[in-house]
């Protein structure tokens, strides 16, 4: 494939994007109050968004870590203050660039240049850090369901409780054995990235419930936290612009079966991503700051 043509399907990729995002956003206005929305922005407790921020920050350096625990797995060694470096420029290009190389990409490009470690271990590598992530969602999706009543008949049924029992006993044995069969180098880390992969979506949790106390949201917080996660693993999906759209669809069409306020929790859904966005921008500036140096 020519370059010209790689740059073609870039700017196509791009576009879809875009025009989903728009999509998405359509969608999601068109079945809500926008008047509402504006009411609730208008009466959001500032003060409450600071330690959001704060543990949306601590997630981050969780995962971080998590993925050096990898990367010293490959005999890749660098500083905790370098790899966060590194893991927020990704962040930027996940967020900002999304027809780009991508923040992965871009960090494996990076490190392969500047270490000379096989592009197929750091891709290995980030791979991994992608599946630790989902298995803490996973997992904490499967313990919320338990706690959580849907209202949906066959989530009443025992059967629906067994299965989800199942599933939390059986997701970090199963992630275990994925790991021993496709990501052998990285078994010694297993327990200490898997422990980090919790502090950060735990984290990410608890960032949420700063943001309903924020919006004075006071019900059903298990609810609202179930439905976020759900809608992490959808914004992760390379369908719109760092999830924008697709996390909120979830939020509208999710809200009357978790029996939350459908404008209250797109207001969330809005609040959630400019903090992640407004992290995201740092890595911007560490760019142009690593640039300089070089």
């Amino acid at each position: 494939m020519s370059k010209s043509e790689s740059g073609l399907g870039k700017k196509l990729k791009t576009g879809l994007k875009i025009v989903l995002t728009g999509l998405a956003l359509y969608l999601v206005f068109r079945k809500i109050d926008t008047q509402q929305l504006l009411e609730i922005v208008k009466t959001i407790s500032w003060f409450w968004l600071i330690p959001a921020v704060l543990l949306f920050v601590l997630s981050k350096v969780a995962t971080a870590v998590r993925l050096n625990l990898y990367f010293k797995n490959i005999g890749l060694y660098i500083s905790e203050k370098t790899n966060f470096r590194l893991y927020l420029i990704g962040m930027f290009y996940n967020l900002f660039l999304p027809g780009g190389i991508g923040g992965d990409g871009y960090k494996v490009y990076l490190l392969n240049k500047e270490f000379k470690t096989p592009v197929k271990k750091l891709v290995q590598s980030a791979l991994l850090d992608r599946l630790g992530g989902l298995v803490a969602i996973v997992f904490l999706m499967f313990g919320l369901f338990l706690l959580v009543d849907p209202e949906l008949d066959f989530v009443e049924s025992s059967l629906w409780n067994i299965l989800m029992a199942a599933g939390l006993v059986l997701t970090i044995p199963g992630f275990w054995i994925v790991q021993k069969l496709l990501f052998k180098e990285y078994l010694p880390s297993f327990w200490s990235a898997n422990l980090w992969s919790f502090i950060g979506q735990i984290s990410q949790l608890i960032c949420a419930w700063f943001i309903l106390m924020a919006l004075g949201i006071h019900e059903k917080i298990l609810a609202y936290q179930l439905v976020f996660l759900l809608s992490s693993i959808v914004s992760v999906l390379p369908l719109t612009i760092g999830g924008v759209g697709a996390r909120e669809l979830v939020f509208v069409y999710a809200h009357s079966y978790a029996g939350i306020e459908e404008t209250a929790a797109v207001a969330f859904s809005l609040i959630f991503f400019l903090i992640t966005a407004g992290v995201s921008l740092a890595g911007a500036f560490v760019k142009v700051e690593l640039e300089q140096s070089q």
